[in-house]
Parts: structure tokens; sequence; C-alpha cells
């Protein structure tokens, strides 16, 4: 069954044409995604089926973690629409992380989270990062230090502060992700914190604060007081 068998005060696409796309649900925007159906359901149907079984109720994030070879399994997805369906969730959480670097101003730990939360939140490692600022706290480059469980043998201040050295910043803020989805610092996490703390000094680069990433939330390891 396809949405133009549907009458038309129920098809997503002249819904969204006449009131806008905020109005139509999750599965509705699924829906046009995916644009057909199966013999015995429309896409609608195909998508509210989707995510009954697979959101969790988490909406459209089980959309991040859901691999493509997973989704081509799916009744009434296939290839092609599960190559559609990554794309449009790629391009979303593009559009959500984007941002002019050099107009870029970081004031709190909530400005750093706004700045990589999207990109972050959903990664499946750790992700160890430095951000650059200049002396009117202007982002001027982020760069990855190391991927996987932080520690003191992968996150060595020489490879914090290569970067910054090299390009002369004025303090430099630390970011890491937990894939777990829970932003709590472990004692690894406080431990290389304050040794890299330690080594900026000596170095004339302030380490401002370390964020830590999790789902849709954040701890700043200053504001806790662990440096």
């Amino acid at each position: 069954m396809r949405i133009k068998d549907l009458p038309t005060e129920e098809r997503p696409y002249e819904k969204l044409e006449n009131y806008g796309a905020e109005v139509l649900s999750n599965a509705e925007l699924m829906a046009i995604i995916i644009r057909t159906g199966t013999k015995t359901e429309t896409s609608v149907e195909v998508a509210q089926r989707i995510l009954k079984e697979y959101s969790n109720d988490k909406g459209l994030t089980f959309l991040h973690e859901i691999s493509l070879d997973e989704l081509k399994k799916i009744n009434g997805i296939g290839r092609v629409k599960a190559i559609q369906l990554k794309a449009v969730i790629e391009l979303g959480k593009r559009m959500a992380s984007f941002r002019n670097e050099n107009r870029v101003r970081i004031s709190s730990p909530a400005d750093v989270s706004r700045y990589v939360m999207e990109e972050m939140r959903y990664l499946k490692q750790e992700h160890f990062k430095v951000i650059m600022l200049n002396v009117k706290n202007r982002v001027l480059k982020q760069v990855d230090v190391s991927i996987g469980t932080l520690n003191a043998s992968l996150v060595h201040p020489r490879d914090v502060f290569s970067e910054p050295i090299r390009n002369k910043c004025a303090s430099i803020i630390l970011v890491h992700n937990h894939p777990s989805g829970d932003p709590s610092p472990s004692q690894e996490d406080i431990e290389v914190t304050k040794r890299i703390v330690e080594s900026g000094k000596i170095l004339g680069i302030d380490v401002l604060d370390h964020i830590i990433i999790g789902d849709g939330k954040y701890i700043s390891l200053k504001e806790k007081g662990y440096m």
C-alpha cells in the first residue's frame, strides 16, 4: 500500500505542505523518507511498527545506533530505504553540529556542551578532544587527541599540547565522551585531567575545564571541584 492510497487529509506529504513539518509525527516523517509500504501496510504503518519495535521510548534516536545492515533486514525497508534513512540522519546530525568556529565564544560549560554535544553523544568509543581558544575565548580549532578508553598512556601531555603550542592559543578546554551515556567522571578521568592541568601551567597554557559528554547531558570537572 502506498501513501497516495490514503485519503488526502491523512497523507504526510499534504499534511507537511499545508501545515508544516513540525506538526508531523515521527512515523509520518519517516514515512515520507521511505515513501512506500508493503502489500499490507502503508509507509506510515511500516514506520509506526519500526518505532514501536526499535525505539524503546527514545523516539528517532535509535536510528543513530542501528546499523545499515540491521535496517536492511527490517520488513518494508530494504537496501535503498535503509540508505535513505541513514543519509537523512547524518544530514540532521551535521546540521545540528554545524558552527562557524571563528564566531563561537566559550564562556561556560553549557557553551561547550552546545558546541560538541550532537557530534559526540552518539560515538561508540571514547574520543578525547582539545578545543583551542584565543585570548577572547573564541574557538580557534578543535583536534582529536585519542580514541579509546581514557587513560594516561593514551592521553599524553605532549599530544594534548602539540597543536595548542603550534597555534599559539591562549587556553584550552578538554572534552571527551562516555559512550554509556553517563558523564560521571572516573578516577582515571580525574587523574588524567590533573596531569594535563599541571603540564599546562609549565607551558603557560591555561586548561580552563574538562567537559565529559554523555547522552544529552554533561559534567564539568571544574564545576565539580576536580581542577
